[in-house]
């Protein structure tokens, strides 16, 4: 329990000092693989220009270029804050096995980062969404995916 806690030290840590350094949002995170940091993350959404640079996805990235594959099965990830859907859906994408986080998406919405919006939306039907959602070409997409059903070089992930 005790490496968690410096685990998570490192990651409210980032977030503090990404404040510091004016390079983004009070967030940030760590990936970890046997006891071993692998992978660092602020949040760099205003400094990229990036709306996807949230602290999580940054950390996946690092760690997964650090590691070259695309999978983090067996990883652990610490977040200064529990995570938005996005981050969420890329922690799940990664297949890293646990999360540990800090502050709650409350305390985030206090300080003016809140995701109720989108968890909102994600419970309403497509019509209701405030995004329209507008269906084109499918018969043409289905053949891309047939296409990859029939590869013979393909990577399933």
């Amino acid at each position: 329990m005790e490496k968690n806690k410096e685990f998570m030290d490192l990651a409210i840590e980032l977030a503090g000092k990404n404040i510091d350094n004016r390079d983004g949002g009070p967030f940030g995170a760590v990936v970890v693989k046997n006891g071993e940091v692998i992978g660092k993350g602020c949040n760099h959404v205003t400094t990229n220009n990036d709306p996807t640079a949230h602290a999580e996805v940054v950390a996946i990235r690092d760690a997964c270029n650090n590691l070259n594959t695309y999978e983090l099965e067996g990883c652990e990830i610490y977040a200064s804050c529990e995570p938005c859907p996005m981050c969420l859906g890329a922690i799940y994408w990664s297949r890293i096995g646990k999360l540990f986080y800090a502050a709650t998406k409350d305390d985030a919405a206090k300080a003016d980062f809140d995701d109720s919006f989108i968890y909102k939306e994600f419970c309403l039907p497509k019509d209701e969404r405030s995004i329209p959602s507008v269906q084109l070409m499918r018969d043409k997409s289905i053949k891309v995916f047939d296409k990859w059903i029939e590869s013979e070089s393909k990577i399933p992930y």
